[in-house]
């Protein structure tokens, strides 16, 4: 069996005291970190905070980035280095996001960019992907994956790959509270296994995270982590509220 692998995407929500209090809250749950691994990604503001409030757990949790500039220094005002990022203790980028890629227009080129970045720094990323609705009811929603996996991870050479999770997440389901089905899901994931072994061969592909997100709850938790080839889950609304969070990463065992 994978470790699951239950990352919380807090998004533009949490300020430094409410993310910390979080923090502490999960810090002193009881977590069977042996058999999961669990991350927490708050807004830049908050990142050097929270991972003041983990740095006595010896690594139990791990804080991740919701985004990093494909650049590694210069004149880009709004913008975080990677070199920063790793400065306040980061471990982990979440790249491709579909509210980077829908709001922010970012190209799987940008992406690609920012992927190979991140990972020549020693970083790991968290990839994501998914289709947009009018994609799923035209039937293009595998091809529209698993042509983001590809193009995310373009030239990314194999003894860099383990660094990366892929997360699956249809844009149809991010923040609706609709998700979707574990059957659809195990689905897309499958496929997401399959383009991973044409280009890093069945043994690697095999190692490697695919997550799912998009309206991910307690009570939904079990049905798709149980599925065969979803490793765990990156979870928006619900990882802002530690009971709620806590339901999900008990769901993974």
């Amino acid at each position: 069996m994978m470790k699951p692998y239950i990352v919380g995407n807090w998004k533009m929500n949490l300020d430094a005291a409410e993310g910390a209090e979080l923090t502490g809250k999960l810090l002193h749950a009881s977590i069977d970190y042996d058999s999961v691994d669990v991350g927490v990604a708050p807004a830049f503001p908050v990142l050097y905070p929270v991972k003041q409030t983990i740095a006595s757990s010896k690594g139990r949790l791990t804080v991740a980035a919701q985004n990093v500039s494909a650049e590694e220094k210069g004149a880009f005002t709004g913008e975080s280095s990677i070199s920063m990022l790793k400065s306040v203790g980061v471990t982990t980028v979440i790249i491709g996001h579909s509210e980077r890629r829908q709001i922010f227009g970012e190209t799987d080129e940008i992406i690609n960019k920012k992927v190979r970045l991140t990972l020549s720094h020693g970083l790991n990323v968290i990839l994501c992907v998914g289709e947009t609705l009018f994609e799923r009811e035209a039937d293009a929603h595998f091809e529209t994956v698993t042509a983001q996996v590809a193009k995310g991870l373009k030239d990314v050479p194999v003894d860099k790959i383990e660094q990366v999770t892929v997360a699956y997440e249809p844009v149809w389901a991010i923040g609706t509270g609709v998700n979707a089905s574990p059957a659809d899901a195990q689905a897309m994931h499958a496929k997401i296994r399959e383009m991973l072994k044409s280009l890093y061969g069945p043994v690697m592909a095999n190692k490697l995270r695919i997550i799912y997100g998009g309206s991910v709850k307690p009570d939904n938790a079990k049905g798709l982590m149980n599925q065969p080839d979803i490793n765990g889950a990156l979870v928006g609304g619900a990882s802002l509220k530690a009971e709620d969070f806590l339901g999900i990463i008990n769901s993974s065992k």
